[in-house]
């Protein structure tokens, strides 16, 4: 299995992931470091940065698409204003102080 990632590490790619995409982090510090410590967990448990609202179907190859940023996200933050598990969030909503809600999880929409 490739090395461990560290708490910060992880915070560091959410940050990337963020900048690159044109997104913002939740700016809940509590719930942003709970999904930064899943994220962390599911690295080091699967090797690869699974969401940390989803659970594992056994293999990389089929939970790939809910490695984060999972596929879903560039469908649902422009819908709802942020992801399923509303780590990333549009850039509007941040500045719209809303509270991220329950939106429809696409992972299982077509099964």
């Amino acid at each position: 299995m490739s090395h461990q990632k560290t708490f910060e590490q992880t915070k560091v790619f959410t940050e990337m992931v963020a900048h690159k995409q044109g997104w913002a982090l939740n700016p809940d510090s509590t719930f942003y470091r709970n999904l930064v410590e899943g994220l962390t967990l599911n690295y080091n448990r699967y090797g690869y940065f699974l969401c940390p609202c989803r659970d594992t179907e056994g293999s990389r190859e089929i939970d790939k698409p809910a490695i984060c940023p999972c596929v879903w996200s560039k469908v649902d933050i422009p819908e709802y204003g942020h992801c399923f598990c509303a780590l990333y969030l549009s850039k509007e909503f941040a500045e719209s102080m809303k509270e991220p809600r329950a939106i429809p999880d696409r992972r299982y929409e077509n099964k």
